[in-house]
């Protein structure tokens, strides 16, 4: 390759991680995934995604996939307690004409997408598997893996996630997960008659959306201020959502609680975020996805940088002269973007937290989807 590397190892099989490898693969690097859950599970409710997420997929020729297990729609309308719309945002169709600007599918949906496509791919992929060392030689980094055996790579990509083992090693100084204030929960529900697209209702210190996931299914996501991470108990989860929905006088919002119950795929989480300061990458090692900006769902872009990042840090490689030249590369065209979604997150999440302007919480969603519009 022009970079001057062949041999790449990808530490994390979640969407960042997938999609490098894939897309890496395909360039005819030499690719190894390794992720540390034997069944390469994908756990949560559903996920909303930008137009530049759909464009990285029809990129890697998985968009007809996408549509027959997700959904995709134009438009975002927000709109107040009630039924009342405040404005609707419009989703510019980036990924090509006949696609629309936004779209919905449950999290293990596009997993599977992603997990056949790189199966059906060159890479060697090893699950129930993860590294306990990596050392910088001479040759390359020599990775020790937790089944005892060892390789040597030209690359090491780290994309494990928000409590990143890989950023831990490379960058023992990273600041840490921060917990916002607030949390959000999801579920996965019957879709309404009367929603066609993402909507949002926006309440005092509450903000709930739904979102198709398919032809039949929506996902809702609420978000709550939570001065406090406490733990909640599952058992709880129904009449605690319930109890939250019924805040809003919507017809809508008010028969989703009416109807609740625990088959709804009722998931809780508190929202942590966290940005690595610049370089992303020591040596031999760079970090991609949750393991170096990890943001809030306010903007529904986390998955959607993670992936644009695969792709660019794939293209740079293949292009580049030299490795630290691909990776300086890779960072630059990432940096101010997804430094945008992070803090645009939790400008978001401290609007809602206090209360503040909804105009200006439009205003910034407005500016920030059309910035993810524009090419990568």
């Amino acid at each position: 390759m022009n970079s001057g590397i062949n041999n790449i190892l990808v530490i994390g099989g979640g969407f960042a991680g997938m999609t490098a490898a894939l897309q890496l693969s395909r360039q005819g690097f030499q690719v190894d995934l390794v992720e540390i859950d034997a069944g390469w599970r994908s756990y949560g409710a559903g996920i909303s995604l930008h137009g530049s997420t759909l464009r990285v997929l029809n990129q890697l020729g998985l968009i007809d996939r996408f549509m027959e297990e997700g959904n995709a729609s134009d438009g975002v309308e927000i709109r107040g307690p009630d039924d009342a719309v405040l404005v609707t945002l419009p989703t510019p169709r980036v990924a090509g004409p006949d696609i629309p600007g936004g779209a919905g599918i449950m999290r293990p949906a596009l997993a599977k997408i992603l997990s056949e496509a790189v199966k059906s791919s060159s890479t060697k992929i090893r699950l129930g598997v993860t590294f306990t060392d990596i050392v910088e030689e001479a040759n390359g980094a020599r990775v020790t893996f937790s089944d005892g055996s060892h390789g040597i790579y030209d690359l090491v990509i780290g994309a494990d996630g928000l409590y990143s083992a890989v950023r831990a090693k490379a960058f023992p100084n990273a600041p840490k997960p921060r917990f916002i204030g607030q949390s959000v929960w999801r579920a996965v529900l019957p879709k309404p008659e009367n929603v066609d697209t993402v909507v949002m209702w926006m309440g005092p210190r509450v903000k709930v959306g739904l979102n198709c996931v398919n032809k039949d299914q929506v996902y809702l996501f609420l978000t709550e201020d939570r001065p406090t991470n406490d733990f909640i108990a599952p058992e709880t989860f129904v009449e605690r959502l319930r109890e939250l929905l019924l805040r809003f006088q919507s017809p809508t919002i008010r028969k989703i609680a009416s109807e609740l119950s625990s088959e709804h795929q009722i998931v809780y989480r508190p929202l942590e975020q966290m940005l690595l300061p610049r370089p992303w990458y020591e040596g031999r090692v760079a970090l991609i996805g949750d393991a170096v900006h990890a943001t809030t769902p306010h903007l529904a872009a986390g998955a959607c940088i993670g992936i644009e990042d695969a792709m660019v840090l794939a293209e740079e490689l293949a292009k580049g002269s030299t490795l630290n030249g691909s990776l300086a590369a890779f960072e630059a065209r990432r940096w101010e973007r997804c430094r945008m979604v992070v803090e645009n997150s939790g400008k978001l999440a401290d609007i809602e937290i206090h209360n503040g302007s909804h105009e200006e919480h439009a205003s910034i969603m407005k500016v920030s989807m059309k910035t993810l519009a524009e090419a990568i």
